[in-house]
C-alpha cells in the first residue's frame, strides 16, 4: 500500500514538472511545435513498449476512439496548457487545473452513464468558485494576455476531463498501454499538421536548458508518470488514488516558487485553496460512486 501511495504522489509531481518546463520552453518553442516535439518522442517510446510487450496496435481499426482521445488528451489539453503558460504563471496554471476533477465529474453522467451524489455537485460548486477567484487573482502587471492564458488553461482541463471520461469508456475493450499509444499517435499527427503555416522560425529559440526541457516532458512527465499512476492505482485501487491527483496544484505551485521564483497574490492563494478544496470533496464522494460502479461491474 506504501508502495502505492508513493507512485500516485511521484506522478503528480512528474506532472507537476510539466507546467514548470511548459513555462520555461514558452519563450524558445511556439506552443504547437513544442507540442508535436513532445509527443513524437513519446509516441516512438510507446510504440516500443507495445512492441516490447507483443501487443497488437490496432491504429486503423481503432482509429475512431484513438483520434477522439489523441484530440483531446494530447493535441488539446497539452497545446492549451502550453499556450496559456506563455501569458501565465506556473503556479496560477496549476492551480486553476485543480478544477479537472471537476470537469470529470460534469462528463461522466452523460458518457459512463453513472451516478453522482449531491455532496460531489457541492465540490464542484465550490471548485467553480474557486477557479473564479483564480481567473480574478492577477497581478497588477496582469493583461489582456493573462486573462487569454486563464481561458486556455480552463478549456485544457475541459479537454482534459472529456479525454479521462472518454478513456474510461474505450478502455474496456483497448488496454491503457494500447489506448494511449494510439491516441498519442493521432495527438502528434494533429499537432503536426497544425504547425503548418503556422509556425515562424524565428520564433524558435532553442538552447541547452530547453533540450533537457524537451527531454523531460517527452518522458518523465509523459510515459513515467503514465506508469507510476497507473502502478500506483493497480496497488492501492481506483477510488483510493483519485483524490491524490489534487496534489498536481500543490506541486506546481511549489515547483514555481522554488524554481521560477513566481509570486502569488493573496486572492490567487485563497482562490486555489477553495479550488483544490471543492476538488477534494467532489473526488471524495465520486470515490463512493466508483468503488460501488467496480463491484456491481
Amino acid at each position: 500500500m506504501q508502495k502505492g501511495i508513493l507512485l500516485l504522489v511521484l506522478a503528480t509531481f512528474l506532472w507537476a514538472g510539466n507546467y514548470i518546463c511548459g513555462r520555461f520552453l514558452g519563450p524558445a518553442l511556439p506552443a504547437t511545435l513544442l507540442n508535436t516535439i513532445r509527443w513524437a518522442i513519446s509516441t516512438l517510446i510507446l510504440w516500443g513498449l507495445v512492441i516490447l510487450n507483443k501487443k497488437q496496435l490496432p491504429i486503423f481499426i481503432r482509429w475512431k476512439e484513438f483520434l477522439v482521445l489523441g484530440f483531446l488528451g494530447v493535441f488539446a489539453f497539452s497545446t492549451l496548457n502550453y499556450l496559456g503558460l506563455k501569458s501565465i504563471s506556473a503556479s496560477q496554471a496549476g492551480m486553476i487545473s485543480a478544477g479537472i476533477p471537476i470537469t470529470i465529474l460534469v462528463f461522466t453522467p452523460f458518457f459512463l452513464k453513472e451516478q453522482i451524489k449531491i455532496k460531489a455537485w457541492i465540490g464542484a460548486i465550490i471548485s467553480i468558485i474557486g477557479v473564479i477567484l483564480l481567473v480574478q487573482g492577477k497581478q497588477a502587471t496582469s493583461s489582456e494576455g493573462s486573462i487569454l492564458g486563464e481561458i486556455e488553461i480552463i478549456l485544457s482541463c475541459v479537454a482534459w476531463g472529456m479525454y479521462t471520461v472518454l478513456g474510461k469508456k474505450y478502455g474496456k475493450k483497448i488496454d491503457p498501454l494500447t489506448l494511449t499509444a494510439g491516441a498519442a499517435f493521432y495527438g502528434t499527427l494533429l499537432s503536426a499538421i497544425s504547425c503548418i503555416g503556422t509556425v515562424d522560425p524565428k520564433l524558435i529559440h532553442m538552447t541547452r536548458n530547453a533540450w533537457i526541457c524537451i527531454i523531460y516532458v517527452s518522458t518523465f512527465a509523459s510515459v513515467v508518470a503514465y506508469f507510476a499512476w497507473n502502478a500506483g492505482v493497480k496497488i492501492v485501487g481506483a477510488g483510493r488514488a483519485a483524490p491524490y491527483i489534487n496534489l498536481l496544484p500543490v506541486w506546481t505551485v511549489l515547483l514555481g516558487v522554488l524554481l521560477l521564483q513566481e509570486q502569488i497574490s493573496g486572492i490567487t492563494f485563497v482562490g486555489g485553496i477553495i479550488t483544490i478544496f471543492g476538488a477534494v470533496l467532489a473526488s471524495g464522494q465520486s470515490r463512493v460512486v466508483k468503488t460501488q460502479h467496480e463491484v456491481n461491474s
